[in-house]
């Protein structure tokens, strides 16, 4: 081995510690996915990359999860790959990267190999835990940087390092998303709610940023249980719920409160911002007519929004405390005809 190899390698094990550390300081899921994907990107110098994954612990397929960079995803093209699948079996038998003209040669050419190969990916790489594969990395085009595009031996297996670093911290990750997730809106539980939020806080303060929080509840939902059966009020729970998380954005917050009440937060937002998101959420709800058992119901929402700015404030509020502002403006909205948004700041 050459100075320069042994240089190399010590170089790369120090990037594999530094990749570790990373990765294991990030449990949000979908910004976990981005910084893996950011990662085998930069390592292996290609322009694109995604990663298929279980979107539930009972999942029976691979789905391309909706955080993906420089890859050719059509829209419409539904983009599973079934356990049942070939390709499957052929990834979990060793811990080994394949490129694409690799796989095409032993998989069979039917639907699910032509949506793969509709990404145009140049690697293939399985994301094992304990043998089990628990998500495929596909890698784009590659850069040429004067040394060709292909893979050498060595890359390979320096991809399949960082993989099972990535499939570590999916499936920690994975663990810590569906414990904190309510089962019945998949919103965010109240306590993960206020460690984002503590969090969210803090970081405001030191950027000089804001952020906002929102909080609804359903108008006279008791009378929905009590006309037409609970199951009927988790019907419009989960619908609710629907709307309000197709209503923000991947790196917002929404949890479920308590009974029929939520909360969302809003980072880089205003006040003004805050309103806008709630207003948007308001007027869908209202605008929906929910159906449930041949019975046709309209379902109002009351919203309350507060906002902190690292700016102006004099100190940082505690998540509590911020949120009862939030709370005690939702319930002004109640007080004042519901179905409504009413905004209150924070003090001091």
């Amino acid at each position: 081995m050459t100075s320069e190899q042994y240089e190399k390698q010590i170089f790369d094990l120090q990037q594999l510690l530094e990749i570790s550390r990373s990765l294991c300081s990030t449990l949000q899921f979908s910004t976990l996915i981005g910084a893996i994907l950011d990662i085998c990107m930069g390592q292996m110098h290609t322009l694109g990359s995604c990663i298929f994954i279980m979107d539930s612990f009972d999942a029976d397929s691979f789905k391309l999860s909706e955080n993906y960079n420089g890859m050719n995803v059509i829209p419409g093209v539904n983009y599973t790959i079934p356990f049942s699948h070939p390709i499957v079996e052929k990834l979990n038998e060793s811990e080994v990267a394949y490129t694409f003209d690799d796989i095409v040669k032993v998989i069979p050419n039917d639907e699910c190999m032509q949506m793969i190969a509709s990404l145009k990916p140049t690697l293939i790489v399985p994301l094992q835990i304990k043998k089990n594969l628990n998500g495929i990395l596909m890698l784009g085009e590659r850069l040429d940087l004067g040394e060709g595009i292909s893979y050498s031996d060595y890359e390979k297996n320096q991809i399949i390092s960082i993989a099972s670093l990535a499939a570590i911290a999916i499936n920690n990750s994975a663990l810590v998303e569906r414990s904190s997730t309510d089962l019945m809106t998949h919103l965010k539980q109240r306590y993960y709610f206020f460690n984002m939020l503590a969090d969210a806080l803090s970081a405001a303060n030191e950027q000089k940023s804001s952020i906002a929080v929102v909080m609804f509840d359903i108008d006279h939902f008791k009378s929905v249980n009590d006309t037409y059966g609970h199951a009927c009020g988790d019907y419009v729970l989960q619908e609710v719920s629907k709307i309000i998380r197709e209503s923000i954005r991947g790196e917002d917050v929404a949890g479920r409160y308590g009974g029929e009440e939520f909360t969302v937060l809003l980072r880089d937002t205003d006040i003004k911002g805050g309103l806008l998101v709630a207003e948007r959420v308001r007027m869908k709800i209202e605008r929906r007519e929910f159906n449930y058992d041949n019975n046709k119901l309209k379902i109002t929402i009351s919203a309350g929004v507060t906002a902190y700015d690292g700016m102006v404030n004099e100190s940082v509020p505690m998540p509590k405390q911020f949120v009862d502002f939030a709370d005690k403006a939702m319930y002004n909205s109640k007080k004042t005809g519901r179905n409504k948004v009413s905004y209150m700041k924070v003090t001091k």
